[in-house]
């Protein structure tokens, strides 16, 4: 199993495949690198693909803090200079999405381009922040394997299918609680606004729904020259249930990348 080490912490990834550019895989909350497993397959039959396990979640060690999202940045483009990875398009989905907006902030000369699959509240609406930083207390509290089955439940389609939504929800409840939270309490203390207005890379936001924090309207207004792409009859995990449409969408957008960059 391949594994890097940073600052003493193991980080699992995975990586197949050849050709330019290289694509990296970020994963959501809880979530793990087969988060992304249908798109991971799909390119790498023409792209170098990496996809990684964050710290604390699936393979990787879990450390006694680093779970700001600037800090879960600075892990993946560590990675990406490890592996030597040039300019490549990095894709996360939820808190992944987050995290690759952070490193195009951080890092502008990095990523060729951003694929937010889904992201967190980018620029949060008061009642967002009230309500993570609300959970994030109910899962540390005497109930919270509960809470968050419950939260996790919530994100998913009423017809999901009955053995990938119990795959969803083992594998999201397996991380440590206080994990679970400190990375919950790192998205609420994250400057995303400031990020994406760093963030001079080409962007595209998909969606599974277009109203809350990031409505289209409230993106562009932070980020003008945004791309945002809708699916439809999916939730959350999208890229999981309907890749069909997820996948299409990405494979356009790294054309258009990569004619603007010839």
């Amino acid at each position: 199993m391949p594994y890097t080490k940073r600052d003493g912490l193991s980080l699992y990834y995975e990586q197949e495949g050849s050709g330019d550019p290289p694509l990296v895989f970020i994963h959501g909350w809880c979530c793990n690198h087969a988060f992304f497993q249908p798109q991971f397959e799909y390119f790498k039959t023409s792209h170098a693909v990496v996809t990684l396990d964050l710290r604390g979640c699936g393979s990787s060690d879990q450390s006694d803090d680093g779970y700001d999202i600037p800090t879960l940045a600075d892990d993946v483009a560590w990675l990406c200079r490890e592996l030597q990875l040039s300019n490549p398009i990095v894709i996360g989905h939820s808190l992944g999405g987050m995290i690759a907006i952070e490193l195009a902030a951080r890092y502008p000369s990095l990523p060729r381009a951003i694929v937010a699959d889904d992201p967190g509240a980018i620029d949060p609406l008061p009642s967002a922040s009230k309500f993570y930083e609300g959970l994030a207390m109910q899962i540390e509290g005497p109930e919270g394997d509960m809470v968050r089955q419950a939260y996790i439940e919530q994100m998913l389609m009423t017809n999901h299918d009955a053995a990938q939504k119990h795959w969803i929800i083992e594998t999201m409840c397996s991380v440590p609680s206080e994990v679970a939270a400190t990375v919950l309490r790192g998205v609420v203390a994250w400057n995303g606004v400031g990020a994406i207005q760093l963030c001079n890379v080409p962007l595209l936001v998909l969606r599974a729904t277009t109203g809350g924090s990031n409505a289209p309207d409230r993106l562009l207004a932070l980020k003008p020259d945004i791309q945002i792409g809708v699916t439809v009859g999916a939730g959350h995990f999208h890229q999981l249930e309907v890749p069909e449409q997820v996948t299409p969408m990405i494979e356009k957008f790294i054309q258009i990348v990569v004619r603007a960059s010839t």
